[in-house]
């Protein structure tokens, strides 16, 4: 009897050093990969907000598509279906006899709940459920302490981390892979599509799934060398190269943290390694920072105390304010411009982030976590971890030894914007 294995995927949207990918191709004669496209998830609100705007719906779709297309190319498929992940399993599961169900693990505490009972269910019936930790540049699992000892600092986790803590090799891509065939009335979502277009005067550069991913980050580092400049421009506000641009396909796991830092070891090797080569690692290992202290403080990031349980933060909302920071109509010019940057593309720099953030927190005094709900709908690059906890830093109740950031927006635009170029890109109709 064949065996069969489902690969669900979320946030895992490649194939190079796929290791779940890879495992379940070893284990099993025969792999269905799935993707469940829940809308009723995507459309709930918190704070007013969606959790998944039009502008991430579009770009998710158009990574689907991409691994749909790699997936064929090597002998197989993406099933995407509608509905939420256990009826989709369920439904699976009466149609084919199903060994074991493999997907990756999440740091976001809804995520990790619904893991749980989808486990829960199918161990019940017979079926094997394992996760894999894929998506931070160090694995948990070679990390010089637990993640109930991380320190709460990021300067402390970054020293230790460096000198006891190695990064693994990426494994490699599959070649081929086995995919029973489905029937039509199974394959119920690969028909919808999006009328968004991606607003022209974005930084972004051209959006797509895994293939585009990779080239992107061999352009930025071998084609153009744009890395050797990186710490020096990456507080700009507006353009393709002043920064890596690689957040969005981060945030979908169509890049791998692990390839990414091999990739820049290698480029240091052959070509040059200076502050800026660091700089950028660096970058990525905050990112494992968050999703680590996500581990730590499953909840704790979401309430209006962050992870202190004790704050002086606000939490006041008053919706012709919020309405007037969403819409890029307050009285400030230069937050106005990121704000209508981000609401017609998705994305803005993280320099204009945490200037945006700071004056929704301190000068329009809002509860922070709306903001973030608002970020969270809107990011083309949303990270569950990145998002909350660098929200919960300028707020001064999360990882921030020095208790919040707020920034003054008159500084901030002397500095970065005195010419007023990135102003007139985004308040000119």
């Amino acid at each position: 009897m064949k065996r069969i294995g489902i690969v669900l995927f979320t946030s895992d949207l490649r194939l190079h050093d796929n290791f779940t990918l890879l495992q379940a191709i070893k284990e099993n004669d025969e792999i269905i990969p799935l993707f469940c496209w829940d809308e009723v998830f995507m459309n709930r609100t918190q704070f007013g907000f969606s959790r998944m705007g039009e502008i991430r719906k579009a770009f998710l779709k158009k990574v689907l598509d991409d691994l749909h297309i790699q997936l064929k190319a090597i002998g197989g498929y993406l099933l995407v279906k509608k509905g939420n992940q256990l009826d989709v399993l369920n439904e699976l599961l009466s149609n084919y006899r199903i060994f074991k169900v493999y997907t990756k693990k999440q740091v976001g505490i809804e995520e990790k709940r619904a893991n749980e009972q989808i486990k829960k269910i199918l161990i019940s019936k017979g079926v094997d459920f394992e996760e894999y930790s894929t998506s931070t540049m160090y694995h948990p699992s070679d990390l010089p302490f637990s993640m109930k000892s991380i320190p709460e600092v990021f300067t402390k986790f970054r020293k230790i981390v460096e000198k006891e803590a190695v990064v693994r090799m990426p494994v490699a891509s599959p070649t081929k892979i086995n995919s029973p065939v489905i029937s039509k009335d199974l394959m119920n979502a690969t028909d919808f599509s999006f009328d968004f277009k991606f607003d022209n005067r974005s930084a972004l550069p051209k959006l797509g799934g895994e293939p585009a991913a990779l080239k992107h980050l061999n352009d930025y580092l071998f084609e153009n060398q744009h890395l050797l400049h990186y710490k020096d421009t990456r507080n700009e506000l507006h353009g393709c190269d002043f920064s890596s641009k690689l957040s969005q396909w981060l945030s979908l796991g169509c890049l791998s943290t692990k390839f990414i830092f091999h990739e820049v070891k290698r480029f240091e090797k052959e070509v040059k390694a200076n502050e800026s080569t660091y700089w950028l690692i660096f970058e990525l290992l905050w990112r494992d920072f968050f999703r680590f202290s996500f581990k730590k403080h499953p909840l704790d990031y979401f309430q209006l105390h962050g992870i202190l349980g004790n704050s002086e933060r606000n939490a006041k909302i008053n919706s012709e304010v919020l309405a007037s920071w969403v819409n890029g109509e307050t009285p400030n010019s230069f937050v106005n411009a990121s704000m209508k940057e981000l609401k017609a593309t998705g994305w803005t720099s993280n320099r204009m982030r945490q200037i945006v953030a700071s004056y929704l927190i301190y000068d329009l005094e809002q509860d922070w976590r709306v903001g973030a709900a608002y970020f969270e709908s809107q990011l083309i690059d949303y990270d569950v971890s990145s998002n909350w906890g660098n929200w919960a830093y300028i707020a001064g109740v999360g990882n921030d030894p020095r208790s919040g950031r707020k920034f003054n927006t008159d500084k901030q635009e002397e500095q970065y914007d005195k010419d007023k170029c990135y102003q007139k890109i985004w308040n000119t109709i």
